[in-house]
């Protein structure tokens, strides 16, 4: 079992964040299944840089994104490569869900009536980290889906497949300094009637390494980290 720096434990519809240095892996691991966690990437010493799920996808060629797949910047960086994945599939197309989505599928729930247990959603989690770093609504991306599997049929329309994985854990590599930003709320593609309840696993491990050679077997990301070895050049 891999030692760990720092653990926690979210309960749904709470959000975290944490500056994570290159070369250490961060482990998502959804604990009850059917967890959803909504992540944003940016770099802390250059905040206008952050996640770019467009060019990620469209780079490595794929729609879904799993263990070898890297996730990139807007300025054609590394962030980190998936490691290891015990889902198979994750979602970086939907986005993220928003209040009056939550409030017409959950019903309005909030802090002062339910504490922890209220209907939060992932746009105003990830506004509430975001304040935290001196930023706001005109710096949001679009966002990462964890253990969340979307289907297109065959006229284009997406849906949410229900592939729970109880105990599925996500490894993240980091390639360079990252300020990583999540939520436990639902996808905004979910038809639950009831508002999610998983918990979401945290864990920072301990000991420090490059990007995984399975993570390097596309071209491109090769260049990519091309990228991010000029970028620290000298450091």
């Amino acid at each position: 079992m891999t030692d760990s720096l720092y653990q926690t434990q979210l309960p749904a519809g709470a959000h975290w964040s944490l500056r994570v240095r290159r070369g250490m892996a961060l482990r998502i691991t959804d604990i009850t299944g059917g967890a959803n966690v909504g992540m944003l990437f940016y770099n802390p010493e250059n905040l206008l840089e952050r996640y770019n799920a467009a060019d990620t996808l469209k780079c490595q060629h794929t729609f879904r994104l799993t263990a070898g797949h890297c996730l990139y910047s807007d300025m054609g960086r590394i962030f980190c490569g998936i490691e290891q994945d015990d889902a198979g599939w994750h979602d970086t197309v939907c986005g993220t869900s928003n209040a009056a989505q939550v409030a017409k599928q959950f019903g309005t729930l909030d802090y002062q009536q339910a504490r922890n247990e209220r209907h939060q959603n992932g746009y105003d989690s990830l506004l509430t980290e975001l304040a935290k770093y001196g930023l706001g609504k005109r710096d949001m991306a679009a966002s990462l889906n964890l253990f969340s599997r979307v289907e297109a049929d065959a006229d284009g329309n997406l849906r949410l497949a229900a592939t729970p994985h109880p105990g599925a854990s996500v490894t993240l590599r980091f390639a360079m300094d990252a300020l990583v930003l999540l939520h436990t709320c639902p996808h905004p593609l979910s038809t639950a009637a009831q508002y999610p309840r998983g918990a979401v696993g945290i864990a920072l491990l301990a000991g420090s390494a490059p990007l995984p050679e399975h993570c390097l077997t596309i071209e491109e990301n090769r260049r990519g980290l091309a990228n991010n070895h000029l970028y620290y050049a000298g450091a």
